[in-house]
């Protein structure tokens, strides 16, 4: 996809509905040993990157530093439907920062209920004193919302088994 590409399809309502709920990211990518990994995780889309915070020590700032290739999704799956899917593929870069960076926070208060909110926020300034940003860049996304837009094997099965154009 080419840049404008990605920027209108992380811009299209569907995915800004997804990139805004309170729904964690699952974040891929591969471990040092070679095998793949797949986490839940908080996220903050800053219309350029999907931001992340995490221990600086941690197996996977590790593991995006010697490979930095991700993917990730962020849905609405059961009990929702249709379903609203968004998926992206990239490129994480991994920053360390002294203290806790606006972003991270930003991420948190999306999912972290708002009378639990003050104490998470103050345990969180009080335990980093360095932290791990990792930037992923979306070079590639997908948006399946199956009502107007399904994965493209589904529509080739349909095709087949249907006919239509």
């Amino acid at each position: 996809m080419t840049p404008d590409q990605v920027r209108a399809a992380m811009a299209d309502p569907v995915a800004q509905q997804l990139l805004n709920s309170p729904i964690l990211a699952r974040l891929a990518y591969v471990a040092r040993d070679g095998t793949p990994r797949v986490i839940p995780i908080g996220f903050h889309w800053n219309d350029t990157t999907i931001v992340i915070g995490t221990v600086p020590g941690s197996a996977k700032v590790k593991a995006l530093q010697a490979n930095p290739a991700v993917a990730l999704t962020i849905d609405t799956g059961p009990p929702a439907w249709p379903p609203n899917v968004l998926l992206v593929r990239g490129t994480a870069t991994v920053t360390l920062v002294d203290g806790v960076f606006a972003e991270y926070v930003a991420g948190a208060k999306r999912v972290i209920p708002v009378e639990e909110f003050p104490k998470w926020e103050a345990g969180v300034h009080a335990l980093y004193d360095r932290m791990a940003r990792i930037d992923i860049t979306p070079t590639w996304v997908k948006i399946h919302d199956f009502e107007t837009r399904i994965p493209q094997a589904v529509e080739d099965l349909a095709r087949a088994k249907f006919g239509g154009g």
